[in-house]
C-alpha cells in the first residue's frame, strides 16, 4: 500500500507478540499500527491486599500487598496491501495470540517482556477491504516485566590446585589456581527477583549459599546425588526440583528459596559432600521491575 516501506518503523511503542512485531511495516508491506492508548495495563497490574479492623482504636490492620496477574489489552489497526494479505495478516494475529506461553516485549528505552496467553476474545473489525480493527486481550500470571538480557554465570566446586610441592629447589615460584565456587547475579529493577540454578552431576548432596549485601544468608540443600550427565533445574519461582526434564525430585530440598532483592547483587556459592572436577552450578536470572 503505498506510503509504506517494509520494514518502516510507525509511530508510538513497538510490541513483539511472539514473532510478530506491532508497530512497523512487515515484510510483505503490512502496516502493523498501535493505537496512541492500545497498550494497557502495562503500566502496573492490579495488587490484592487485605485490611483488618482495629478494636476500639482508629485505622486497621494492614495485611501483605501482592501483585495480581497482569492483564493487558492491545489495541490498532492493521493496513495492507490487498484483501487477501488482510486475510493472512488476521492469521497471523490470531496465531500471534496464542493460548500457550508466548513471550511479549514491549520496546523502551529498556526493553522488558512478559509470558502472556490469550485469555479473551480476539476482535477483528473490517474497516475496509484493505484496514481491520484488531483487540487482543492476553493474560501475564507472573505480573513482573523482565529484561530481556539474561544473566548467566557458571562455576565449578570450589578448589584450589597446583601451589608447593616438597621438596624445593630455591629460588623458586609458587602457582596455584583457586577455584571459588561462587557466582554473583544482579537484579537492576524495582522489584525482587527470582534466579533459576542448574547443578550438573556428578554431585553429592549439594548446599547452595545465597550471600545477601547485608550479610543475611539463604542455604538451600539437595539430600540426594547427581550421577554423571545429570541435570537438576532449580527454579526459585515455582519452587520446583526437575531432574533430566522429567522427575520431580522437590522432596529432597530443604532450606529457604532465594531471589534477589531490587537494586543489588546477590553472591551464590555451593559445596557438595565430595569433589568432582566436572560438576557444575549455573544461575541465571532477569532483573524485573513492577
Amino acid at each position: 500500500m503505498a506510503g509504506y516501506t517494509p520494514g518502516q518503523v510507525l509511530a508510538g511503542k513497538q510490541v513483539a507478540l511472539g514473532g510478530l512485531l506491532l508497530g512497523a511495516v512487515d515484510a510483505a508491506g503490512i502496516a502493523w499500527t498501535i493505537d496512541p492508548d492500545g497498550l494497557q495495563g502495562w503500566d502496573s497490574p492490579d495488587v490484592r491486599t487485605r485490611y483488618t479492623e482495629r478494636e476500639a482504636d482508629h485505622g486497621a490492620w494492614a495485611g501483605p500487598v501482592y501483585l495480581q496477574a497482569r492483564v493487558l489489552t492491545l489495541t490498532g489497526k492493521i493496513i495492507a496491501p490487498d484483501l487477501a494479505s488482510l486475510d493472512l495478516a488476521t492469521d497471523q494475529l490470531s496465531a500471534a495470540a496464542a493460548l500457550t506461553d508466548t513471550v511479549l516485549t514491549v520496546v523502551e528505552a529498556v526493553p522488558r517482556q512478559v509470558t502472556v496467553r490469550r485469555s479473551g476474545r480476539l476482535l477483528l473489525r473490517p474497516d475496509t477491504d484493505r484496514i481491520a480493527s484488531y483487540s487482543v486481550l492476553l493474560t501475564a500470571a507472573d505480573p513482573r516485566r523482565y529484561s530481556t538480557t539474561l544473566q548467566s554465570q557458571s562455576t565449578a566446586l570450589p578448589s584450589v590446585t597446583g601451589g608447593l610441592t616438597l621438596p624445593v629447589t630455591l629460588p623458586l615460584t609458587i602457582t596455584a589456581t583457586t577455584v571459588s565456587g561462587t557466582i554473583t547475579l544482579t537484579n537492576a529493577g524495582t522489584v525482587a527477583t527470582r534466579p533459576q540454578l542448574t547443578l550438573t552431576g556428578p554431585v553429592t548432596t549439594p548446599t547452595i549459599t545465597v550471600q545477601y549485601p547485608d550479610g543475611t544468608v539463604r542455604a538451600l540443600l539437595y539430600g540426594d546425588s547427581l550421577g554423571a550427565g545429570d541435570v537438576l533445574v532449580i527454579d526459585t519461582d515455582q519452587h520446583s526440583a526437575v531432574l533430566n526434564g522429567a522427575v520431580s525430585r522437590r522432596m529432597y530440598l530443604s532450606g529457604q528459596w532465594p531471589e534477589i532483592p531490587p537494586g543489588t547483587s546477590v553472591a551464590i556459592s555451593w559445596s557438595a559432600s565430595s569433589y568432582d572436577p566436572s560438576a557444575r552450578l549455573t544461575g541465571t536470572c532477569r532483573s524485573a521491575w513492577l
